[in-house]
């Protein structure tokens, strides 16, 4: 009988430990992934983050060879 109630604690521990284990890895949100401000490409109309796009004088290109199908140029 003695063993049976030291079983019982030590499940019991175990068990309390558990879920106190579980509850606080579920209280911290995860973390939000950094967003980037998107574009679309005048010439093929493909999304692209705004650091990379290549600007022009009609909008924002994906590359130059796009800003220079579309017949525009560099706005400087």
């Amino acid at each position: 009988m003695k063993y049976l109630f030291w079983l019982l604690v030590i499940l019991l521990v175990w068990w309390a430990w558990r879920r106190t284990r579980s509850n606080s890895a579920k209280a911290s949100p995860p973390a939000t992934p950094a967003t980037e401000d998107m574009v679309v490409c005048a010439h093929c109309g493909v999304h692209v983050p705004r650091p990379e796009a290549v600007s022009g004088e009609r909008g924002a290109y994906c590359s130059t060879g796009h800003r220079s199908a579309a017949g525009d140029h560099n706005p400087g």
